[in-house]
């Protein structure tokens, strides 16, 4: 081999991060040479092998949500152990694993906490669990606890041909609820019609609240789930039936600044909730027995994983530059 190919071979093979050097647009994401530490007490060092890409993300580079920088972003991955620590008996090198915690997973190589880990099940893929381990436990939280859909209830889920969205429609179809999805563009829509809606509204060209009303005949959804917030929220809470419950866990469009507890009156004594995933999986039983119930059912089929979109690791901006101009459908990942 030439002295210039050796050369590019041993940078492509050396670990690195890509590092958001401080906040702004995607050009802020830079390469940098990391030096994986051997792990400690109760941590374990994992290479990654597929990391997941969210809005979050995009979040954290632009500052909306506040980081020190410089930063390594995401906050999914899937990987094999290579190493653990004193006291981490339930892990071995090799053992294939799975993970959701905010920052730092922009990386070939990460130490973790080793509690934060779930070993992957033969039937579920690298890539499959870095697109869902954040958005399909996000999935199960709303669906579960945030408003817990039941068997016959109509809901409206908001962004359906997004990552979380997609999920979200199979998710329900499966549990018998009857989803109404919005997206952009007949694609989108498609796309969404086939991934569990009932009836999915091309925001683009109709009205939703208009659209929803006529679906349900009047009578309103039992929930919204919003991740778009400014431009959507007002008609979600017109669209809700009376004590219908509003969740909001996003802001693509931005903050939803103008929201008052009033409103809730208003739109007919409504209940609201701000979730986050990272409360509930903050006990390491409750993040067992969530990523145990989403393995289920993508291992039965009942949800499919679409990795829509791949990177290299090297071209996170990219990634984030497709996010953010809304070209990108189902799941996102970059391959270290």
């Amino acid at each position: 081999m030439a002295s210039g190919a050796r050369r590019t071979a041993a940078r492509a093979a050396a670990p690195f991060a890509m590092v958001a050097v401080r906040a702004g647009d995607a050009s802020v994401l830079a390469r940098q040479p990391i030096e994986p530490a051997r792990p400690k007490k109760g941590e374990a060092l994992i290479r990654h092998t597929a990391i997941g890409v969210n809005f979050i993300d995009v979040y954290q580079r632009t500052g909306l949500y506040k980081l020190d920088y410089p930063a390594i972003l995401g906050s999914e991955g899937a990987g094999v152990v290579e190493a653990v620590g004193v006291g981490v008996t339930w892990l071995k090198p090799g053992d294939r694993v799975a993970y959701t915690q905010p920052g730092g997973a922009y990386a070939t190589h990460r130490l973790i906490a080793a509690d934060r880990l779930v070993k992957l099940p033969a039937r579920v893929s690298d890539e499959a669990a870095a697109a869902a381990m954040l958005k399909g436990l996000t999935v199960h939280y709303l669906i579960h606890d945030s408003y817990r859909a039941r068997e016959g209830d109509t809901v409206l889920f908001h962004a359906a041909a997004g990552g979380v969205g997609l999920i979200a429609g199979q998710w329900l179809k499966a549990r018998g609820v009857t989803a109404i999805g919005t997206a952009g563009g007949a694609a989108k829509c498609k796309l969404a019609k086939a991934h569990g809606y009932a009836h999915v509204i091309d925001y683009t060209k109709e009205d939703f609240v208009e659209r929803v009303n006529k679906i349900t005949k009047g009578k309103g959804v039992a929930a919204v789930y919003d991740s778009v917030g400014k431009d959507t929220y007002p008609g979600s809470l017109q669209v809700l039936r009376r004590f219908g419950t509003f969740v909001s866990f996003g802001q693509s469009s931005g903050v939803a600044s103008e929201f008052k507890l009033a409103d809730l009156a208003a739109n007919g004594s409504l209940f609201a909730t701000r979730p986050t995933l990272f409360h509930f999986i903050a006990e390491r039983s409750d993040l067992e027995r969530r990523a145990r119930q989403l393995f289920a059912v993508i291992g039965s089929g009942k949800v499919k994983i679409a990795v829509n979109q791949r990177f290299a690791l090297a071209d996170v901006a990219k990634a984030h530059a497709a996010l953010e101009s809304r070209r990108t459908t189902g799941q996102t990942v970059l391959v270290p």
